[in-house]
């Protein structure tokens, strides 16, 4: 196995900025990190990979992403009535393929929030397909694998 370091750090260090904002509520600049056409996944099945004909979780375009943010930034929706504090921690970033056009990437993450004083973690394999631009990645999509996706859910107060 032969890897392409430069591209390997350039992926992780994008991760880690995304995970960085949205734990720092950052935003309206995680929404600047995505392509027009990017979509934001979070399925109900570990296996399914048809995400546009199956039930998820999350399943945000342009659109719906800025009404998600628009939610939480407002308090206009129940789960942002209580906004906890997040940590992610992200690790085991790979590159499963890499070309001019895309570089698609997975690695795994732990997301903590605490709110009311209670700590949940939520543990996920993240699927990124990243589009390189003269400033950087932009994101085509981002599949976030929740490990319990079909166990029981609380009311969640912050993007994946």
């Amino acid at each position: 196995m032969k890897s392409n370091t430069q591209l390997l750090a350039q992926v992780t260090e994008f991760i880690g900025y995304e995970a960085d904002l949205l734990d720092h509520k950052g935003y309206k600049e995680w929404l600047s990190l995505w392509t027009d056409s990017g979509l934001y996944i979070v399925p109900a099945d570990l296996n399914e990979t048809d995400y546009l004909n199956a039930l998820n979780l999350a399943l945000d375009d342009a659109e719906m992403r800025n009404l998600r943010v628009a939610r939480l930034q407002n308090g206009e929706s129940v789960s942002a009535m209580s906004v906890g504090n997040t940590v992610r921690m992200m690790s085991r970033v790979r590159i499963l393929e890499a070309g001019e056009e895309a570089v698609m990437a997975r690695c795994a993450m732990t997301l903590n929030e605490l709110r009311h004083g209670k700590l949940v973690s939520y543990p996920a394999n993240v699927e990124y397909i990243l589009r390189p631009t003269s400033e950087g990645f932009k994101m085509e999509q981002k599949v976030v694998k929740l490990l319990h996706a079909d166990g029981f859910l609380r009311t969640v107060s912050f993007i994946f």
